[in-house]
């Protein structure tokens, strides 16, 4: 049984927003979701959002002039929003909301962000401030460990930034668009080894918004039909110290998706991958069951990621390696792509043909450490 549909998705196409503050693109996002839906706001009865300004969920109901009866602030770093849909759903089918809107919106391009450690405000930090880690120096952790239980190369990760960028060029919004080579990406410097520049996601400014809604709500919408059959969320951590940093929290939140929408990986068409960094999507992957543990380099290599190449398309919009991050969030990005892809409105040149059932995926905070995945299937009905 159906429990709710994605009605609709908006991407905001700017990467630099010298004059929109933070709620202002969120205002935009949502206008811009509502009316790909055919809603308004006032039709919103459930409003979703993460690391916003004020009081949160509070301050941006005022803001954008919703009366909710029911809102939703999990903060799962960039797999946050995926996981939105997971709890709208849940929402819905409980009976606390029949239109749930979901936003995100930063601006750290535009603020001259840097890439700095994680916010050392949890229980962690008597133990591991004194180390000064790096959001890079994590995820250069997993890349050299899997490297060395598995004999993953550079040359293998580099590949996934082939496909991203292959797919990039046909999306007119992606900050960047030249097709590089698997040379180019080994020539780039390094940041943290084994991971270089251009194994690394953009820093880019907008959002995006999904709008979540009811089946009864659906029918009386003159839209593509968008299903969501399976869900799944986990949090991995270190476990006071017995864990694998070589593998994620996709291997619970993505069993159980598949387990709930009654399919395997080898029916999906579309993977909406996170890609933080290159190593994000190699690990993600295997933890998904598209490939067994440690035959991630071989999977992805030779254009295996790219559209009308390979066996699974994935991040068809040039993804946050090559098109958007937004806010240093990737998830909501993920799903708009994949409803793109169900919709038959990706581009031309990317587009997978008969597509009717994709996956996305989201993985927030630091994968050498602790995270949270968020797994969706989603099938056009």
């Amino acid at each position: 049984m159906v429990k709710g549909y994605i009605a609709g998705a908006y991407e905001h196409p700017t990467r630099m927003a010298t004059d929109k503050s933070v709620p202002q693109l969120h205002a935009e996002v949502a206008r811009g979701a509502l009316e790909d839906a055919g809603l308004t706001m006032a039709d919103v009865d459930g409003y979703f959002c993460a690391k916003v300004p004020g009081l949160g969920p509070i301050s941006m109901a005022e803001y954008l002039g919703i009366n909710a009866r029911h809102v939703d602030s999990t903060d799962t770093g960039g797999s946050s929003y995926i996981l939105h849909v997971s709890h709208a759903l849940e929402a819905i089918a409980a009976g606390k909301c029949s239109v749930a809107l979901i936003t995100l919106a930063g601006r750290p391009r535009a603020e001259g962000a840097e890439m700095v450690g994680p916010n050392f405000q949890g229980p962690e930090f008597a133990f591991e401030a004194a180390y000064r880690p790096m959001v890079p120096n994590l995820y250069g952790l997993a890349a050299a460990r899997h490297m060395h239980d598995y004999g993953t190369t550079g040359e293998q990760l580099a590949w996934i930034k082939v496909a991203a960028s292959h797919h990039a060029q046909h999306n007119e919004h992606a900050l960047m668009r030249n097709v590089v080579t698997v040379e180019d990406v080994m020539n780039s410097p390094v940041i943290s080894d084994p991971l270089r520049r251009l194994d690394s996601c953009v820093i880019t400014d907008g959002g995006g918004a999904l709008v979540v809604v009811s089946p009864e709500v659906m029918r009386s919408l003159n839209r593509p039909r968008i299903a969501v059959k399976g869900m799944g969320e986990a949090v991995k951590h270190v476990n006071g110290g017995h864990f694998d940093m070589t593998w994620s929290g996709a291997r619970k939140s993505g069993g159980d998706a598949f387990a709930e929408a009654g399919v395997t990986p080898a029916d999906i068409k579309y993977a909406s991958i996170y890609d933080s960094f290159t190593i994000t999507v190699l690990i993600a992957l295997e933890d998904l069951g598209f490939c067994e543990k440690g035959q991630g380099g071989r999977f992805v290599s030779d254009g295996n990621l790219i559209s009308g190449v390979g066996k699974l398309p994935f991040n068809t919009d040039g993804g946050g390696l090559c098109s958007n991050h937004p806010a240093n969030r990737g998830g909501m990005t993920k799903v708009i792509e994949a409803v793109r892809q169900l919709r038959g409105e990706a581009h031309p040149a990317v587009q997978v043909p008969n597509c009717d059932l994709a996956l996305a995926h989201g993985t927030g905070g630091w994968i050498a450490t602790r995270h949270g995945s968020a797994t969706l299937i989603l099938e056009r009905e």
